[in-house]
């Protein structure tokens, strides 16, 4: 690798807002500036970036998936715009 072109890589802890879950892993999001951090169970401080949705919350991942009604969307397409012939 060519010196001084990489991103910095180091911990970060990313954290899921909506299930309260958080993990330690390194990012090369380190190197963003950030006011937040917090203390890892290690004892040492990281940054912090919160996340929307993590394996933890996704509904693919929990088995909570919704289940569209395709049938009423095709009859609101041909509805709307017409069945030809």
């Amino acid at each position: 690798m060519r010196n001084g072109i990489h991103p910095s890589y180091g911990p970060v802890v990313f954290r899921d807002r909506a299930a309260g879950h958080a993990f330690l892993t390194r990012s090369t999001l380190a190197a963003v500036p950030t006011d937040k951090t917090i203390e890892w169970e290690d004892g040492n401080t990281y940054p912090v970036v919160d996340v929307e949705i993590s394996n933890v919350s996704h509904p693919f991942y929990t088995g909570t998936a919704r289940v569209l009604d395709t049938a009423g969307r095709v009859e609101r397409f041909e509805r709307r715009y017409g069945k030809k012939g």
